[in-house]
């Protein structure tokens, strides 16, 4: 399954009072990573510049949050206090980020507090590190700190200030020598099956010290991304006052993939016919297997070769060969001309590397030349996906040990355990890594081939 979204009407700014101005139709994007993978980059940043080998240290004293309706809009001039609950979520950030620039997609490390997760270090959007565990509160902060060392940036966490533990260590290649560096503070959308809703942290700071710099002086807000991903973030805004910065976040810096609060929703699956497919194949296959027995000339097979288990993997290897040519050759266009369809259409895609294509091609053959002897998978697929009448921890598990985990080589968008999202085949997900699903077809398979024989050896005895 290739991912990509639908058309986008959602990129009006809105604030948490409402939407800011007449709707504004856009071109759905996501911004691309240092690794070409697409990202969601927007929050609150409160930075100033950091030059050469220095640091930056700061106190988190308090983690809050609050979460919209399911839909996320609020109805112009309404409170929103009446419109948002109380309730961090889990995945809510606050922290210290230094990074190479402002621009959405710059390479960047950060040290954070978080709502669910303890401290944790991440760095260029899908680098994760964990650091102290335990929620932030005034009876219970947190101090961290980055330290700089040419392109090195190395994270420091603390309960108290004086004790202090490394958390990680990263390298980002060619980082200039100033960079932005301060707090900073976002939140990823409340996330269900069927919906999903905006999200609206608040971070208090003090003790934000960068050796050099003029204390209290120098720090310039902005919400990063507000406008560009306003689907799934609101502006947020900062307050400085005897040393202590209160800063208001929403959006999420992590990897963005398909899923309901995502630009990257599938909204058309290009290899959709490779289901259709499955059963055509499945059918022919079992033509040609039993042909003989159905036309009477069984016997005169048996006579040019008396090994019923050597005919029978021979037909399977031919059956298998000849589907994988067909697949191939239907496969290979789906994703350039699929592509092209899509961006004339104004959708979104997620990009993928060129081995990724040829594996995405090459898989959904073998998918589909491997299903030729195993008629299990598409009643085990058709359990699965997320229409079944099963529940979603039974699906699961005929996704990971059922001929239908064959379907994880069509998978090309991972899935991070950092990233707040829904994980299901509907959204391009499934729980085995591609090569292992296939993996498991490829058993049951040869399972399939060896029951085979040793019943029409039984059945000549």
């Amino acid at each position: 399954m290739w991912a990509a979204s639908g058309p986008q009407t959602g990129c009006q700014p809105v604030s948490p009072n409402g939407p800011i101005g007449p709707p504004a139709p856009c071109k759905p994007s996501n911004p691309v990573g240092p690794g070409g993978e697409a990202v969601s980059d927007s929050y609150y940043f409160v930075h100033q510049a950091m030059r050469g080998n220095s640091s930056i240290t700061v106190r988190v004293t308090s983690l809050t949050g609050r979460r919209s309706p399911p839909g996320g809009g609020l109805a112009p001039g309404t409170d929103p206090e009446q419109n948002f609950t109380s309730g961090i979520q889990p995945w809510a950030k606050a922290g210290i980020l230094v990074t190479a620039s402002t621009r959405q997609g710059s390479p960047y490390a950060a040290l954070m507090a978080t709502g669910g997760h303890g401290v944790r270090m991440q760095y260029n959007y899908t680098g994760d590190t964990p650091g102290l565990p335990g929620t932030v509160s005034a009876a219970s902060p947190r101090w961290l700190r980055l330290v700089r060392a040419g392109d090195t940036l190395t994270g420091y966490d603390s309960a108290d200030g004086t004790h202090w533990a490394r958390v990680g260590t990263v390298s980002l290649a060619g980082l200039p020598a100033t960079v932005q560096a301060g707090p900073f503070v976002t939140s990823p959308p409340w996330i269900q099956p069927q919906n999903s809703g905006l999200t609206v942290a608040i971070a208090t700071f003090d003790h934000v010290s960068i050796p050099g710099a003029a204390q209290g002086t120098g720090w310039h807000g902005a919400s990063i991304g507000a406008n560009a991903q306003a689907a799934s973030s609101l502006p947020g805004m900062f307050h400085a006052a005897d040393g202590t910065f209160t800063v208001t976040g929403s959006g999420d810096i992590a990897p963005a993939g398909p899923g309901p609060a995502n630009i990257g929703e599938p909204a058309d699956d290009g290899f959709a016919g490779a289901f259709a497919g499955l059963i055509v194949v499945i059918v022919m296959g079992a033509m040609f297997i039993t042909a003989e027995y159905r036309r009477g000339l069984i016997r005169t097979t048996l006579a040019a070769a008396p090994a019923r288990g050597r005919v029978l993997a021979a037909k399977a290897m031919v059956i298998g060969g000849v589907t994988f040519v067909a697949g191939v050759i239907g496969a290979a266009p789906v994703i350039p001309a699929g592509t092209r369809l899509l961006h004339s259409h104004g959708n979104y895609v997620f990009p993928m590397s060129a081995l990724t294509e040829v594996r995405l091609v090459a898989g959904t053959a073998a998918l589909l030349a491997i299903t030729a002897v195993v008629a299990l998978t598409v009643v085990a697929y058709f359990f699965s996906v997320p229409l079944a009448v099963l529940p979603a921890g039974a699906a699961d598990w005929l996704l990971r040990v059922t001929p239908a985990a064959g379907f994880a080589i069509q998978q090309y968008v991972p899935a991070y355990p950092q990233v707040n999202n829904v994980y299901t085949p509907q959204h391009g997900y499934f729980p085995l890594a591609p090569w292992a699903g296939f993996g498991v077809l490829c058993l049951w398979a040869a399972a399939a081939l060896c029951l085979a024989t040793v019943l029409l050896r039984r059945r000549d005895a």
